[in-house]
């Protein structure tokens, strides 16, 4: 009897270190880390900043069409950081919110637009970083101590007086949300982009290639759109956490 227990509990072990899928795993020191996320973020981060430089190396008065182009991306990320955080207070964060759309933006385009599948690794697959739990969650966290930091740095420990406004009852609720924040914003990224590549994956090996076709310009659109509502929701948390709690 004891045996059999034994070996349940055995399996039921063995069961939380099941996988989805194989991965690529590099030891750095005593961690294991996902190598083929590691390549294609550094991938999308060297383009980036490629862009970036050509974009503004040499800046006119009268702008060229790239130009122009950088300018018009520069804002539309700025209104999304102004219309959430306020007319005051936006410009400090206009950096933070632009890296996330635009890291976020390019690494779920690179997975619906270059065929990674074509490249061999010794296990696992390049895919978009964002279909990795890790990389979303890493990204929900970043938001995390960004809103706690902006909070903090305005009004000091009075940021805490939020967690029993308008009344200490919500106390709990309010400490919850804190944590749900994180979850439901990596969560969210995470299942769109990871559902989106297995839709096309499934109708690449169903059909011909041209029937795809639509789909994946679907998933560029729904990729662009998660980017959005990321960075918005990000620059939502943030500017709630600059209202004026500490001058109550």
């Amino acid at each position: 009897m004891h045996q059999q227990y034994y070996q349940s509990f055995l399996s039921s072990i063995m069961l939380t270190e099941v996988e989805v899928g194989k991965h690529l795993y590099w030891k750095i020191g005593n961690y294991n880390v996902h190598g083929q996320v590691f390549i294609v973020a550094w991938l999308v981060i060297i383009t980036l900043l490629t862009l970036s430089v050509l974009g503004t190396r040499n800046l006119n008065r009268i702008p060229g069409k790239f130009q122009n182009f950088m300018e018009f991306i520069l804002e539309f990320l700025q209104d999304i950081a102004k219309n959430q955080i306020g007319e005051q207070e936006y410009r400090v964060w206009v950096p933070y919110i632009a890296t996330i759309f635009l890291f976020i933006l390019g690494s779920n385009w690179a997975g619906a637009l270059i065929p990674w599948k074509l490249i061999h690794l010794p296990e696992g697959e390049l895919a978009a970083p964002t279909n990795d739990i890790n990389t979303t969650v890493a990204l929900s966290l970043l938001t995390s101590i960004a809103y706690f930091y902006a909070g903090l740095t305005k009004n000091g420990l009075g940021y805490f007086l939020r967690y029993i406004e308008p009344t200490p009852v919500l106390l709990p609720i309010n400490i919850l949300e804190d944590f749900t924040k994180p979850l439901s914003l990596s969560f969210r990224l995470f299942g769109n982009i990871l559902a989106d590549e297995l839709v096309v994956s499934v109708f690449t090996l169903l059909v011909p290639i041209l029937i795809p076709l639509p789909v994946m310009i679907l998933g560029l659109f729904a990729s662009s759109i998660q980017a959005l509502i990321f960075s918005t929701l990000s620059a939502a948390y943030i500017g709630e956490a600059l209202e004026g709690h500490g001058e109550h």
